[in-house]
């Protein structure tokens, strides 16, 4: 029976995905006319395709859970938080309807659509509410904190820099159709006459390097590079495709080397030895809502607009690598039972008393690297922090594990020295002075040795203020090519040090390929239309790229393969340029980097600097503050560098920590108010921060993440007392949500107080994406059942038959 049910749905989908899109054509030719019920009918059937797609993936993902290859490991890592995969599918499935309905109209003189249209597939599609501006608060505390999401910074432009919105683009995208094939999609397409080279040749001859040619660098250390990975991890994220099968054909991107949507996969030489099929798998990053062939609700919808990435973070400098950049990711990082506003650690392990990372809580899939000696080849929980790339190198770890610490360290000593305070306030006060230093550490101490002194002056200098016209959104070349450089600048060997700071002699160095998400070990445009977009000459000829490039043979390579300067892609072009003086990178790069490092500042309405957000006081006491000193604080080493991004030779070069400044945090004690009303009780399920509202007292209150508030967002201190009473926090039932339901189809949604799951009925069970219901590919408990009482009640007949023959 059951084989004839799987019959039956695999006929289902194989029409869903290769009839429906005749179907629609043929309804066209008949009707010749679009109705809104029809428009409906497209994106249902796209939503089918496109959680087809999905489910497949998250099948193929269970099967393979307890593979432990790179493939695998980085493919989790690029896996969104499920609030950006709930915005990708959306985009997904808005694009696969418009998809659908050119195939509908083809026959039309025009492939333009309706307004109208476009946005009855935006709503239906889900795309429609991460589109519209978000909701601004107006309380005293919209100057103050700013927002998990990074929405609202900009008052006039609430969606400048927030999450799950686009990456900006600073020159129009180079697309083979016009608005979505990327570079290299189509075979046999030309560029100044010449095809593009397959991207593995470009790696075997110009980037490819023995690890023995890999030399240290004299001036900075392991330190800089490593910051520069976890502020990258603090701005950008593109999430790839929710799916890793295409959406028409059903085809699994693991196997083919074809390129069909979302698949794009690199190809690799015909004579490449052990290679079936000759590809590597790749994936497409996820479009932002509202991009591609979707048209914009904030521009002229009926027009085709370019597709763009999506980014999963905030783009501000804003420590969104500890807190996380959206509400779900928020609640779980918090520990709501502390008074002092405290981030949650590891139950299990310390070290020596000192807080870890605590681990990603079911239902994420275990996806790290096992603990040495633990049986079998089963995957451990990897760490849980605010970027889901945490647990990627060790490197990345030890900051991550820093800065929680840090965060603790300063939410328990604010509220010592202010006992009033509530926990929110503590948790917040904290949260502003972590972000603060990583903008002080970024800005005064990592990217002028990026840039040299020069290029640091030219594109970034001083701090005039903030200034609200300027787009602090990260840019597309920063994120996707230009922040990259440090790639290049990765060693292939990881030392292990003792006390002194001295190569560990029991722990030899650390290939880099085995510390990949091991936490117990604690190409889009070209070259030249960038490089005159920064106010660059143009390279025209061999005799240029030359001059651009130091190593001669690097550029005859370059040359060789892409036979024309315009071909060249801007990281590879970026990377191999000259380092300006005291420099890390080239001109171009220096140029992007500072670009967009000086948007982050000054389109930053809570950056550091800026007179409302901290005092003068307390800006003086920043200043003070370091990398080095957070290390003091936080790790029980005794002597540091004073520069902690230089490289220095123990015990000459380091200071004891006695010695490292730091900021005196007396400068954020207050005094509590003496007044008529005194503090209220305990908010079930919330909290309260104070904030002053023309000259008065009040309260802002609010409601963790799945609870909804009751009554007034904030009260006011009055000669009698507070205006009105507190209001109540009530459990949302997710649920009920007809509009946006929180599991697929597929599963059952159970409310619960705070939050809600998706629940399988057997013997299916949940995908890694924790909504959606996979086959788990065993027999259902009931059969296991059933047989067991069948073998039972046959050995009873046995036994019995046995006795009497026996007896006969």
């Amino acid at each position: 029976m059951r084989a004839v049910v799987v019959l039956a749905v695999t006929l289902v989908v194989a029409c869903t995905e290769v009839l429906f899109p005749f179907i629609w054509r043929g309804k066209e030719l008949l009707w010749g006319k679009t109705e809104d019920s029809d428009v409906i009918s497209v994106v249902e059937q796209s939503r089918l395709l496109v959680d087809g797609a999905i489910r497949r993936t998250l099948e193929r993902n269970l099967r393979k859970r307890e593979v432990l290859s790179p493939a695998q490991l980085l493919s989790l890592s690029k896996v969104p938080e499920p609030t950006s995969g709930a915005v990708s599918r959306a985009a997904e499935i808005m694009e696969t309807s418009i998809q659908a309905m050119r195939v509908r109209q083809s026959r039309r003189p025009t492939d333009v659509f309706s307004e109208d249209l476009l946005t009855v597939i935006a709503n239906v599609s889900g795309c429609l509410p991460h589109m519209l501006p978000p909701k601004c608060p107006d309380s005293c505390l919209a100057g103050r904190y700013r927002l998990i999401t990074g929405a609202c910074n900009n008052r006039e432009h609430p969606r400048w820099g927030a999450s799950n919105t686009a990456l900006v683009r600073w020159l129009p995208p180079v697309y083979e159709d016009g608005f979505s094939q990327p570079r290299g999609w189509n075979r046999g397409f030309l560029y100044s006459g010449f095809p593009l080279p397959p991207v593995r040749e470009v790696t075997r001859q110009v980037i490819q390097a023995p690890n023995e040619a890999v030399t240290e660098d004299e001036r900075y250390s392991d330190l800089l590079t490593a910051w520069g990975q976890y502020i990258d991890h603090d701005v950008a994220f593109t999430p790839q495709s929710t799916s890793r099968a295409a959406f028409w054909g059903g085809v699994d991107c693991q196997l083919t080397c074809e390129n069909q949507n979302p698949c794009f996969p690199i190809q690799l030489p015909e004579n490449a030895p052990g290679t079936r099929p000759a590809c590597l798998p790749f994936y497409r990053s996820s479009a932002a809502c509202g991009t591609g062939d979707q048209g914009s609700l904030l521009g002229n919808l009926s027009r085709a607009n370019p597709r763009q990435q999506m980014n999963g973070l905030t783009s501000f400098l804003d420590a969104s690598t500890v807190y996380g950049s959206t509400p779900a990711a928020e609640r779980q990082l918090r520990n709501w039972t502390s008074a002092e506003g405290l981030l949650r650690v590891n139950a299990r392990h310390r070290d020596a008393g000192r807080a870890y990372l605590p681990f990603a809580p079911r239902p994420a899939p275990p996806a790290c690297a096992p603990e040495p000696g633990a049986p079998g080849t089963a995957r451990a929980p990897c760490f849980l922090a605010g970027e889901g790339r945490a647990s990627e190198v060790p490197s990345l770890t030890a900051l991550h594990t820093l800065w929680l610490r840090e965060h603790n360290r300063l939410a328990a000593a604010f509220k010592a020295l202010n006992a009033h305070w509530s926990a929110d306030t503590a948790y917040q006060e904290a949260r502003k002075v972590v972000g603060a230093l990583h903008q002080i550490i970024t800005l005064r101490d990592y990217v002028p040795k990026i840039l040299g002194p020069e290029a640091f002056e030219q594109h970034v200098g001083p701090y005039d203020g903030y200034d609200p016209t300027v787009n602090p959104t990260v840019s597309n070349v920063f994120s996707t090519a230009a922040f990259r450089f440090g790639h290049a600048a990765v060693h292939p060997l990881m030392r292990r040090l003792d006390a002194h700071f001295r190569e560990h002699p029991d722990l030899p160095r650390l290939h880099l390929r085995d510390a990949f998400f091991n936490p117990w070990r604690l190409i889009r445009e070209g070259y030249n239309a960038w490089r005159q977009f920064c106010g660059l000459p143009r390279l025209e000829t061999r005799a240029h790229l030359h001059a651009a490039v130091a190593d001669g043979s690097v550029a005859d390579k370059i040359m060789a393969l892409y036979k024309h300067p315009d071909n060249v892609d801007v990281w590879l072009g970026g990377l191999a340029e000259n380092f300006l003086p005291g420099a890390r990178t080239g001109p171009l790069f220096a140029c992007v980097i500072g670009k967009q490092m000086k948007a982050l500042r000054d389109g930053d309405r809570f950056w550091w600097e800026h007179g409302p957000v901290f005092t003068d006081a307390q800006r003086r006491e920043l200043r003070k503050h370091s990398l080095s000193r957070v290390i003091c604080d936080n790790t029980g080493l005794a002597r540091v560098p004073v520069d902690a991004f230089r490289v220095g030779k123990f015990p000459e070069d380091f200071e004891s920590c006695a010695n490292i400044p730091g900021m005196s945090l007396d400068v954020w004690r207050e005094t509590f108010p003496q007044d008529e009303c005194g503090l209220p009780g305990k908010v079930d399920n919330g909290d309260f921060v104070p904030c002053e509202e023309s000259g008065r007292r009040v309260l802002v209150f609010s409601c963790r993440h799945g609870y909804q508030l009751h009554g007034p967002a904030q009260i006011t201190c009055t000669q009698r007392g507070w205006d009105s009473q507190p209001p109540t926090c009530k459990d949302v039932d997710e649920c009920a949500d007809p509009a946006r339901p929180p599991c697929h189809p597929s599963a059952q949604c159970r409310n619960s107080k705070g939050g809600f799951r998706c629940a399988c009925a057997d013997p299916y069970v949940l995908g890694d994406d924790g909504r959606t219901c996979v086959d788990s590919g065993r027999l259902p408990r009931a059969s296991w059942v059933s047989i067991a009482l069948g073998a039972l009640l046959v050995g009873g007949v046995a036994g019995l038959s046995l006795v009497a023959i026996c007896r006969w």
